[in-house]
């Protein structure tokens, strides 16, 4: 499995994750061999932190777990599609459903600016205990 895929330099490989049921991009990630290896195995979300220089089971901390139900390798080996069932309703740290939550909304006065376009589902305070 691994022999097939084209890590970059620093070893990472990325991740696109999809809700299975609602075809919804949910995030983008990075894996390491290992974080692949141990989705693949154990049927859950692992990927890389590169802030944290680790491996991060998703919903560890907040509880948001992922369900792998398929894993894709794209034609030049290089980017994964990974389709989950997300649990607990929220992918995104922000509390969101997902972590695509502004959009480009061009006006007549300027070029345009961002606006979030997805409500906060759950509270990061507490998914994370943080204050």
């Amino acid at each position: 499995m691994i022999d097939e895929v084209q890590f970059n330099s620093d070893g990472l490989v990325p991740v696109i994750a999809q809700d299975a049921a609602s075809g919804q991009v949910l995030m983008f990630a990075w894996m390491n061999a290992e974080a692949l290896t141990e989705t693949a195995t154990s049927g859950q979300a692992v990927y890389f932190s590169r802030s944290r220089q680790k491996l991060w089971r998703k919903g560890e901390s907040s509880g948001n777990t992922q369900s792998v139900k398929s894993l894709q390798l794209d034609c030049d080996g290089d980017v994964i599609l990974m389709r989950v069932e997300q649990h607990g309703g929220v992918a995104c740290h922000t509390g969101r459903e997902h972590c695509f939550y502004r959009t480009w909304e061009p006006t007549a006065e300027s070029s345009g600016s961002w606006q979030i376009s997805s409500a906060v589902i759950k509270d990061p305070k507490d998914m994370y205990g943080k204050s």
